[in-house]
Formats: structure tokens, sequence, C-alpha cells
């Protein structure tokens, strides 16, 4: 396991804070204080870095699987219209990550990449329905040998930045590092009709590892 670079400045300065007030807790008040304190600090800087964690994982590779992009639990699995990219119906399948959860995200397919957009957009819940369309988000496509799978990730009420690392033209592997999304959020993945799904609502998927669905 390792820390996330996307945690580098936010942590430092967390850091610097917490020993900044732990300094004057030492000088400036009763030494039983400052003890009593020390756990607290502490356990606010692990709070904070946990958010960044980074776990070692094998990939789940199938040349017919698409594995998850993040962690999180199911709360969405149905067919609807994607509008944005294939104007066509599609199965949707929606991963929503805690903050408890780890925030990375992979590419669900070896391929291609096809397709990125980023949409600015409005704070909503990320379990609201609305929060798919009217969120800042971003759209990523990935193109396969036999299929093109679009997934997006979707900012929060809490989680208000997106990072992808991936550009149209690029090439990639199945479970390659795409994006991070502090804090928690939303992905959505739009999967061909005649996908098999894997998995059902509620349950709990790892990136890298939960076959999402086998595609024909």
């Amino acid at each position: 396991m390792y820390l996330h670079r996307e945690g580098n400045v936010i942590l430092t300065v967390w850091f610097l804070f917490l020993a900044a007030l732990g300094t004057v807790l030492y000088f400036f008040t009763p030494s039983w204080l400052f003890y009593v304190s020390l756990p607290i600090l502490f356990g606010g800087f692990l709070l904070f870095a946990q958010f960044f964690r980074i776990p070692k994982r094998e990939v789940n590779v199938g040349e017919d699987h698409v594995i998850s992009p993040s962690d999180g639990k199911v709360v969405v699995i149905e067919e609807t219209e994607e509008g944005e990219y294939f104007k066509d119906k599609r199965i949707q399948v929606s991963v929503f990550m805690s903050p408890l959860n780890v925030h990375a995200q992979w590419t669900p397919i070896e391929g291609e990449v096809s397709y990125t957009k980023y949409h600015p957009g409005l704070f909503l819940v990320a379990w609201d329905p609305k929060s798919s369309t009217d969120n800042e988000r971003t759209t990523l496509v990935i193109k396969g040998k036999k299929h093109e799978i679009l997934f997006r990730q979707i900012a929060g009420a809490v989680a208000r930045r997106i990072k992808y690392y991936i550009k149209e033209g690029d090439k990639v592997a199945q479970g390659d590092e795409c994006g991070f999304i502090k804090f928690g959020s939303r992905i959505d993945i739009f999967l061909p009709l005649d996908a098999d799904v894997q998995v059902k609502i509620g349950d709990k998927v790892q990136g890298k590892r939960t076959v999402i669905a086998k595609v024909k």
C-alpha cells in the first residue's frame, strides 16, 4: 500500500497545521491537555491519509471482462439512454464511493481512449439520480477489440476535485490508473444491452478486481 500523489500537497499542509497546533498545546496549555491531544492529532492525520491510500492489487484481466473502475457499492443497475456519446440505450451500473473507500480509478478494459470530456456542473449528493447529468463530471470512453465502454467520474456534495490522466488516442491496458476523485463520489459505467452483468445492487466492488460485466 502507498499514498497517492494527489495527496502530497494536502497531506503536507495538514501535517504542518497539526504540528503547529501541537506546538501551541505543548507550550501554552497544561501538559495533561497536550498528552490527551496527541492521539487526537495523530488520528486526524491518519484520517486524511487514508483518503489517499492505494492498495497493491493484481488486475482481474479478461478480454470479455469489464472490471470495476473504482471501489465502492453498486447503487444503480438499469437500462437508460446515454445521450452524450453513444446516443442510444445502454445498461448503466453506478458505483458510489464513500469517504472510506479508495478514491483512485482504473481503466475497465484494454483498448484506445476514443473520447474524453470534462463537464462543469453542480455538486448534488452523489446518490441523487440527477448527479449523473447535472454534476461536475468527466466522461471517458475506451474502445476495445470487441466493444466500447463509457464511464464517468462524478463529483458529489463533498468531492469537488476530479482528476483524470488519460487523453484521446492513448493506448491503455486493463487496470491502468486513469483518475482520482478526492473524498469520494460516484462512477457510472455504460455497457452494451447484451452485457451479462455480474453484480447486483448493494454489492461492494473493488477497482481492478471485481468483474462488473461480461460482454459478448
